[in-house]
């Protein structure tokens, strides 16, 4: 048996894992699509339709995953187990298979497949119809450890193909509490997940080396978590580079030739080279974004954002710095006067937003996502907000809209963690 194939291919990685489980040896063959091979005259020959995978069994093709799936349990099984006679039973596998090709790989297609051709992913639209489908998936497993029934069948390993795809470019399913059960289960009992699993990984090498934007950055420092939720925000995928400012790794001889001044976030753009967290979200959303929502090109509302994220840089990160990480020199936070900045920066903050919901006018910007990462850095280290209910209002609606907001609140948390670390340390 011939198997025309790409290891990153969901549709692929199924066949080869319900092989696996019939005890089966495919002779494979790599098709690189990405090349062009399936173009070739002597492909076209064995499936006109020019996809993989395509299986050639002594002489008869066949192609679409899941009709190959069922031709070698139907061909090869010792028994009925993977695709049951039963037809009620059957019907149940045939529903998920078809579950499986239209919602979750085509919805996988519209958001991710993108990437490939525009260097962005898909829309919010997109995305939501994913969690649509994911919220379908964990109606199915409700009460059950198989997807179409008490047994694993074939469209088991076709589903598990294609979640743990999601799995691999990081989409959280984490809220789908049977998947995430049945998942944790199907790893273990599927046979040929080990293969999957490693074809995934050539898959993930691939999608990073398309990104042309390499961000170098730390999730504890809350510009990078800035420019973090700026690009979410704007659909774009950041080859996140980490470097440990804590361990010095700003001063190695090759990232000062990146950027002289050693700080982060830093941002590589096919060979452009921009730091500074505040320049660095408006050169993204000036270069990628789909309108000018985020930094509007009206002069006068331009210029009430540019000062907000100078005041965001000139008063509210210092303050955060110069009271909250002397814990890091002295194992003690700030002086009380040095608490008084942060009195005071809060006090302008909310100040400005009396009467409106935004920090830069009636519209969302990239000031409320650059403040945010900073204010959200206080509300971890426990800075009481309730006194400035402004910002209080301001930040429970912020937390709300900002895609990225669980990445950038996560590194929230680790900063606190840091934080208490150097405070008990110094005891």
């Amino acid at each position: 048996m011939d198997f025309y194939y790409m290891p990153g291919s969901a549709g692929c990685r199924t066949v080869i894992m319900v092989a696996k489980a019939l005890g089966l040896e495919l002779n494979k063959k790599l098709v690189n699509t990405m090349e062009g091979d399936q173009l070739k005259p002597e492909f076209l020959k064995l499936n006109p339709q020019h996809t993989i995978p395509t299986l050639v069994d002594n002489g008869f093709s066949i192609w679409e995953s899941r009709a190959i799936a069922v031709y070698l349990v139907e061909k090869y099984g010792k028994d009925d187990s993977l695709y049951p006679k039963d037809p009620k039973k059957q019907a149940v596998v045939n529903q998920r298979l078809y579950f499986d090709m239209g919602s979750l790989s085509d919805s996988f297609a519209k958001y991710y497949y993108p990437y490939f051709r525009t260097g962005k992913l898909g829309t919010e639209e997109d995305l939501k119809k994913i969690e649509t489908v994911f919220g379908f998936l964990d109606t199915f497993l409700e009460g059950k450890d198989y997807v179409a029934g008490d047994q694993l069948t074939v469209a088991d390993f076709a589903i598990l193909a294609n979640v743990s795809t999601y799995d691999v470019v990081e989409f959280d399913f984490s809220k789908y509490s049977n998947v995430v059960r049945w998942y944790a289960n199907a790893k273990k009992v599927t046979p040929g997940w080990a293969e999957n699993w490693e074809g995934l990984q050539q898959m993930k090498e691939f999608f990073e080396s398309l990104s042309n934007m390499d961000l170098y950055y730390l999730p504890l420092v809350s510009a990078c978590r800035s420019v973090l939720m700026v690009a979410k925000a704007l659909n774009l995928d950041l080859n996140k580079k980490l470097l440990n400012t804590l361990k010095g790794e700003q001063l190695n001889p090759d990232f000062i030739k990146i950027n002289p001044q050693h700080t982060i976030p830093t941002l590589v753009d096919n060979g452009f080279t921009i730091w500074e967290s505040r320049a660095v979200a408006v050169y993204l959303i000036e270069q990628y974004g789909k309108d000018d929502s985020l930094y509007p090109k009206d002069p006068k509302k331009q210029a009430v954002i540019n000062q907000r994220l100078y005041f965001d840089m000139g008063s509210m990160y210092p303050s955060l710095a110069n009271y909250y990480y002397k814990v890091f020199i002295t194992g003690q936070y700030g002086s009380e006067e040095e608490f008084k900045k942060v009195q005071d920066a809060f006090d302008f903050l909310n100040t400005f937003l009396e009467g409106q919901e935004f920090v830069a006018g009636d519209q969302y910007t990239v000031a409320d996502i650059a403040i945010l990462a900073s204010v959200s850095t206080f509300d971890a280290l426990e800075f009481d907000l309730s006194k400035y209910p402004n910002v209080a209002k301001w930040y429970a609606n912020a937390k709300k809209i900002t895609p990225g907001w669980e990445e950038n609140w996560a590194g929230a948390q680790d900063v606190k963690k840091v934080v208490d670390e150097k405070k008990n340390a110094a005891k």
